[in-house]
């Protein structure tokens, strides 16, 4: 499976609005009650997740399955540590953990391609967590409660900061030559070897750092559940529900993961409740539609609708 790059040349007024309107998400989500904070607070998550997946695999091609790795170290992380330092600190050492893991592993991992890839990204995601879960089994501990959590409210301000971290990053970089340097990997990665590119170096500072704001969410995610449990934060929906908000919105430009991530909670804002049978039925109908008619996601059909109207004009 392949998701086309698209070269990152979106405005920045165009990201300024995103932002204005993470705030404005923001503030409607605090003040209209409980419901929309934790609506606000799953889309953020989302928008985090999907920009941080996209800093490499949607810059790459290397599509990963293995980003829940990254959130469930943080989230195991934050847990066991829950109580004895503060939270201000132990969700940045969650974060830091999930980047120290994908780089330990990445020049191993990224030794492969193409579907060989995809498949060890997901066995190194349910590797790690069969092998947690024996761990926090034979000590007794496979949950572990939470109790004294921060506030949905206040858990939603540091999600959304991630979020818009996490989309000035992705932006930023992919204007950058680091970021020129991995979609030089993405198109051709011999030739750009040979030109000079230094390919591995690239490879696995992306890949490492795309772990970190992952591995930030789940600890924060954690906190919001107030109950960690091995099976459900290595969860491997997690990971296909990121490739699939990339696939819809459009990986490699920092308004596709926003785009993806607010057409798939509407949908299921809207059917998840009353019929979640026809929704399952509908995503599949989309990503099939996204991947045979729209390759490039929603951002690649406004770009196309744009170049339309400047062609008439």
């Amino acid at each position: 499976m392949t998701i086309p790059f698209i070269r990152t040349n979106s405005s920045l007024p165009a990201v300024s609005a995103t932002l204005i309107g993470a705030a404005l998400i923001v503030g409607l989500g605090v003040t209209m009650g409980s419901y929309w904070t934790v609506v606000a607070l799953n889309l953020f998550m989302w928008i985090a997740l999907t920009q941080s997946w996209s800093l490499f695999s949607g810059m790459t091609g290397y599509i990963s399955l293995g980003h829940v790795v990254a959130y469930g170290i943080g989230a195991y992380l934050v847990a066991i540590t829950f109580k004895m330092i503060p939270l201000w600190l132990s969700i940045p050492l969650g974060g830091l953990a999930a980047g120290l893991f994908a780089l330990i592993v990445a020049i191993p991992v990224l030794r492969v391609r193409g579907p060989y890839f995809v498949i060890l990204t997901f066995g190194l995601a349910e590797l790690v967590k069969y092998i947690l879960l024996y761990t926090e089994t034979t000590f007794g501990k496979s949950s572990r409660l939470l109790f004294g959590a921060p506030k949905t409210e206040i858990l939603l301000y540091w999600v959304a900061a991630l979020a818009v971290i996490a989309t000035l990053i992705t932006y930023f970089v992919g204007r950058s030559r680091f970021g020129k340097g991995l979609a030089a990997v993405r198109e051709d990665e011999t030739a750009a070897e040979t030109i000079g590119v230094p390919v591995t170096r690239l490879k696995v500072l992306a890949f490492a750092a795309s772990a970190v704001i992952p591995g930030m969410i789940g600890g924060l995610m954690a906190m919001r559940s107030t109950y960690f449990d091995v099976l459900q934060v290595f969860n491997p929906t997690i990971s296909f529900s990121i490739v699939t908000m990339a696939i819809i919105g459009g990986a490699g430009d920092a308004r596709g993961p926003i785009l993806g991530a607010l057409f798939m909670l509407g949908l299921a804002e809207l059917l998840w409740s009353t019929a979640p049978q026809l929704y399952f039925i509908l995503l599949g109908l989309f990503l099939i539609g996204f991947v045979l008619f729209a390759p490039n996601g929603l951002i690649g059909l406004i770009k196309r609708r744009k170049q339309q109207k400047g062609a008439v004009s």
